[in-house]
This record gives C-alpha cells, structure tokens and sequence, in this order.
C-alpha cells in the first residue's frame, strides 16, 4: 500500500527514488494504483506549473540523444535542473523504449541536476502520452524547471507531443538531397522551431541551405501569423555548435506568448487532455467489460472470416457493453 502522503512529500524533496516511485505509480495501468497516482496528482499540482516544457521530435537518426545531452548538459550548466521524459510509440508495440538504453546520454544521466526517465510501455499512445503527461507534473514538483520530452518523428506521437509542451522543437537532417523530404505540412503548422542537426565539417553549406528552404516553407504556412513565424536555424550536437542558439530561440518563442498566451495554450491543453483521459478511461472499462468478454473472440472470428461488417461488430460490443455493465 503506498504512502501517499509521504511520497508526495519526498517528491517535493526532490528525492530522486521517490520521484521513479511516483512516476511507477502514475504509469501504472492497475485500478488501486489509479487511485492512488489521483491522489498523488493531487497533492503535488500545488507545486507544479513551473517549468518551461520542450517538445524534441525528428527522424531517427537525426541526432536527438545527443542533441538532448548538449542541450541539457548547457542548460544545468546555466543553474537549471533538467527533466527528459519520451514518448516512443514503438514502446507501445514492442516494450522497447526510445529512452531505454541511457548509455545514449551518459553524461547527463550522471548529472545530479538533471533526470531521465524512458518511455512507459502502457499498451496505447494514449497510455503513454498520459503518463508522460502525469509524469511531467511530477517533475516539476521536484523543482526541475525545465522538461524536455522526446518523442520519435512518426505518425501521432508529434501531435501528441506538441498538445503537452509549450515549445516544440523539430530537428531535421539537410543529407537527403531534398531537404523538405520527409516534413510533413502538419508537422511544418506545429512545429515552432526547426533546427538543422549536423551542420558541421562538409555538411555545413548543405545545412544553411536546407534552414533557408525550410524558412520558405515556414513563412507560407505561418504567413498569416501575427505573433510568432517559427525560424529555422542550423545546429551541431556532436561539436556543441548554436546548440545555444537553439535555445535562443525557445526563450524568444516563450517571450512571444507572455504570460497570458502561455496560460491559454495550457489551458486549451488541459482541456484536451481530460476529454483524451475521458477516451482512455472508457477504452479501459470496455476492455474490463465481462459483457464484451463474453462475445469478443465470436465477434471476432466472424470479422475475420468475413461474415461480419466492422460497424455492425462495433455496434454488437458496445451493446454488450451498455447491457451489462451500466446496470453496475
């Protein structure tokens, strides 16, 4: 049985275990651990808010770990405490995590100021995104007051991302020949930064290229933008080169929104990630159904064998859910 209080009160400590303690508890899939992490939330909400939160995304290969160990390395070098968290969606099909192996990041695992954690492997997209969500308050409550989340540069995870950071970075490569290749228009619309990685040795024209074809881009899809055009920009991890630069401009994006911008953005964000709770609670109790437990492997061979249209076999689960389970 956890000590709610008491882990609350060694996470607003800053103590480290108790922080993996916490972020386990709110991870978990378990009803009584639900309650519990609720009640967790709870205590430390007071205490969190405070920290500028950083989405990092790109293709694999682009230089995100080591880009996030300079960065983050620069930054408790400055007096922050850093926390990194990630969204893997292959976490979600293969229990791998994106953040598994911190060997990656050595030095900055070894720094006292800053604290990694992998992505959970919580079944669904939306299990992770939640718990990284969850995660984040629990960092801030440790006093880390800045969070970077990374997430790899596929489908949904950026959008999922980009709905529970204030900035959010994208890292791209100029080695393609086509430097917009792979750069998805939506990717472009919430991106509010984008950063050449790699712009060193024999790479550093291409890269300047490819930032003022991605400025191009930016400005027609930001054109109509009264604030904030996102930049392009290029950076070197490996050497160190305008990672600074980098963040720059994060602190000028943040100054774009001011106070009332920012809390209208998390705001807006809070209210998505309720109803994005409310989905993954209904999903819970559907997949706990013994109504739809009952009928799920007939409806399911019938679906496969080509007897059963998908929205009829949509509307005979939830049936089955609606009788049994609303009586309880």
């Amino acid at each position: 049985m956890t000590d709610v209080r008491l882990l609350a009160e060694q996470v607003l400590a800053g103590s480290r275990s108790a922080m993996a303690q916490a972020i386990t508890l709110v991870e978990s899939r378990r009803p009584d651990h639900r309650v519990a992490a609720r009640e967790l939330l709870a205590a430390l909400a007071p205490a969190a808010g405070k920290s500028w939160r950083v989405g990092i995304s790109g293709v694999p290969g682009v230089g995100k770990s080591t880009f996030i160990e300079s960065l983050g390395t620069m930054l408790t070098e400055a007096g922050h405490r850093v926390g990194v968290l990630a969204v893997d969606p292959s976490s979600v099909r293969t229990g791998g995590s994106v953040l598994g192996d911190k060997t990656r990041m050595a030095r900055l695992a070894a720094n006292d100021s800053a604290y990694i954690r992998p992505s959970p492997t919580a079944g669904t997209l939306g299990g992770v995104a939640r718990a990284t969500a969850q995660a984040i308050t629990v960092l801030e409550a440790a006093g880390y007051d800045i969070v970077l989340v990374e997430t790899v540069g596929v489908g949904q995870s950026e959008i999922t991302v980009a709905g529970m950071v204030d900035t959010f970075v994208l890292l791209a490569l100029a080695r393609s020949g086509d430097q917009l290749q792979g750069i998805k228009k939506g990717v472009l619309e919430i991106a509010d930064l984008i950063a050449v990685n790699k712009a060193d040795g024999d790479h550093l024209r291409e890269a300047k290229a490819a930032a003022r074809d991605l400025s191009s881009a930016l400005r027609l899809v930001h054109g109509g933008s009264t604030s904030w055009v996102p930049p392009a920009i290029t950076c070197s991890a490996l050497t160190g080169g305008d990672v600074d630069t980098v963040w720059q401009q994060v602190t000028a994006h943040r100054e774009s929104m001011g106070v009332v911008g920012l809390g209208a953005k998390r705001s807006r964000q809070q209210w998505a990630f309720t109803q994005a709770l409310v989905r993954e609670e209904l999903l819970e109790r559907l997949r706990r159904s013994p109504g739809v437990a009952a009928i799920s492997e007939g409806i399911e061979a019938a679906v496969l064998r080509g007897e059963l249209p998908a929205m009829t076999a949509a509307d005979q689960i939830i049936a089955a859910f609606d009788a049994r389970d609303r009586k309880e």
